[in-house]
């Protein structure tokens, strides 16, 4: 991401999802829908979405739009398509989805659309292709760049479930306040209940079908596409059901495509750790600026006590108190990124963290302030119910408390920062409705360009090879000895020449890489 600030927003939006959720019972749609394999479009009932006029406008909508005057001011331009809710039912209700536009900048040499999503799910587009353009201005040279909000995100046509709360976030170290976190899941889901029709069509399968009519109704015949963490499985639902329709495709830091659901998170205890570990090796190499411990081990039992002392009381950070509930999820931040200036802001936050746990009187960091006011926000705009609703509506998870209940005492030994967190129920395990279709089975051949690094705490490099085995048409591109998440670009973490290469290459000139490749990464933790 751009900066710290921006890494700690993204790890933010990624942990509100993916421990806020759960799914429900599955069954089949009510209609077969043949836009899965992309043919039979129009005698399907779409015609009238694929061939409907685009009307382009200012982005800006209002004195207060910061994100729309800087797309202004860049001279993209902003407008809405109209999609079915139920794609099986084209002729019934629609809604609104918005996107972007940053013309090529050299229209002479211009190849295509290459459609930007950032991953969440449920994260806002449409400002983000600002930042492909400046992270890789000769992608933005031959490339119409569009950045989608997805269906019931942003500024597309809204869900809003009134929360009052954004996060569960962790089950804490008890039966109490697991208890607790159960009691917040009904409540968030009951209070979604209003929107039941809408639910089951709240779902990756549905916006990889919004997608495919936005490209048409672009007027074009195939579909680039650069997409990043949860982007990686909307890529791979698309390129699943719309294969002769994927032109050039990038994933980065793919999600493992068997796996993906509210449940995923589950898999991250060992890469977490990991991550944990290498920041803690770089802190205690600067012990004497942050006294957090002088050896790596050191380090990670001041963080453990932390934890520790967060169970028994909540900690004193300024206004806040910071209890066994939203602690993890402020440790997460551990996964923004291995830079100098991200470990050493992490660093920060966690001396105070330590300080507070001693009974000191602390305030927070700025970022520490920011992190922690987020997380005890209400879901004013309805952003968390959203991204919740895309994963309640894309997988099952089983809806006994007890399940998880078990599963986190089985892990308290072996994972005990994130175990209670990672491991926790969501709202989907309560969800009003259950999914309208199966999840999508990911195998294709199409030709995909993927990147990632073996340290990756989001989506761990086990499960980017799942997926890297189900696109048989894949290329791998490894950052070895990185512990980030996100690789290409600079967009979320710190650039690497040899990926950047890898996918300028391809997406430029059509060279994917002959054989599966690794780059090697410089790390933060000898310097």
């Amino acid at each position: 991401m751009r900066g710290r600030r921006m890494a700690v927003a993204g790890v933010a939006a990624v942990v509100a999802s993916a421990t806020g959720v759960a799914a429900a019972g599955v069954h089949p749609a009510a209609g077969a829908v043949r836009t899965q394999t992309g043919a039979g479009a129009a005698s399907d009932g779409l015609d009238r979405f694929q061939r409907q006029k685009i009307t382009w406008g200012r982005c800006q909508s209002g004195p207060d739009d910061a994100a729309g005057r800087e797309l202004d001011e860049a001279k993209a331009q902003c407008a809405e398509v109209l999609v079915p809710l139920d794609y099986s039912r084209p002729g019934g209700r629609t809604v609104k989805v918005a996107m972007s536009r940053l013309r090529a900048t050299d229209p002479g040499r211009r190849r295509g659309v290459l459609l930007y999503n950032p991953g969440g799910p449920g994260v806002p587009a449409l400002h983000l292709v600002l930042q492909v353009k400046r992270a890789a201005p000769q992608v933005a040279a031959r490339y119409d760049l569009v950045g989608m909000d997805p269906r019931f995100v942003g500024r597309s046509t809204g869900l809003n479930c009134g929360w009052p709360e954004a996060v569960i976030g962790s089950a804490g170290p008890d039966r109490r306040t697991f208890d607790r976190g159960v009691a917040l899941a009904k409540d968030m889901a009951s209070r979604c209940a209003g929107h039941r029709e809408v639910l089951p069509h709240v779902s990756t399968r549905n916006t990889a079908r919004d997608m495919d009519v936005i490209r048409a109704a672009l007027g074009e015949p195939r579909l680039s596409y650069l997409g990043s963490s949860y982007g990686t499985y909307l890529g791979a639902v698309y390129l699943q059901l719309f294969p002769r329709r994927a032109d050039r495709v990038v994933l980065d830091s793919a999600v493992d495509v068997d796996r993906f659901g509210p449940d995923l998170t589950g898999t991250q205890g060992p890469a977490l750790r990991a991550a944990l570990r290498h920041w803690a090796a770089w802190a205690a190499r600067r012990h004497g600026r942050y006294g957090l411990g002088a050896t790596t081990g050191a380090v990670m039992a001041t963080v453990e006590r932390i934890s520790r002392a967060a169970d028994r009381e909540p900690l004193r950070v300024g206004g806040h108190r910071v209890g066994a509930r939203l602690l993890p999820l402020v440790l997460f931040g551990v996964t923004a990124g291995d830079s100098e200036e991200t470990y050493a802001g992490f660093a920060a936050d966690v001396r105070v963290l330590d300080k507070a746990a001693r009974g000191i009187e602390v305030s927070p960091t700025p970022m520490l302030q920011a992190v922690l006011t987020g997380l005890s926000s209400p879901d004013a705009d309805g952003a968390a119910s959203a991204q919740t609703a895309i994963m309640c509506g894309d997988r099952a998870v089983p809806r006994d408390p007890e399940t998880y209940y078990r599963d986190i005492r089985a892990h308290r030994d072996d994972e005990p920062v994130f175990g209670a967190l990672i491991r926790n129920l969501t709202p989907c395990s309560f969800w009003p409705v259950p999914p309208a279709e199966p999840p999508t089975r990911v195998r294709n051949d199409v030709p995909v360009l993927m990147v990632g690094a073996t340290g990756d705490p989001g989506t761990p490099y086990a499960g980017q090879l799942v997926t890297h085995r189900a696109l048989t048409g894949s290329r791998l591109v490894t950052l070895r000895g990185a512990f980030r998440h996100t690789v290409y670009g600079g967009l979320f973490a710190p650039r690497d020449a040899c990926v950047d290469g890898a996918v300028d290459r391809y997406l430029l000139d059509g060279v994917l890489p002959a054989r599966d490749t690794v780059c090697r990464a410089v790390s933060p933790v000898g310097g």
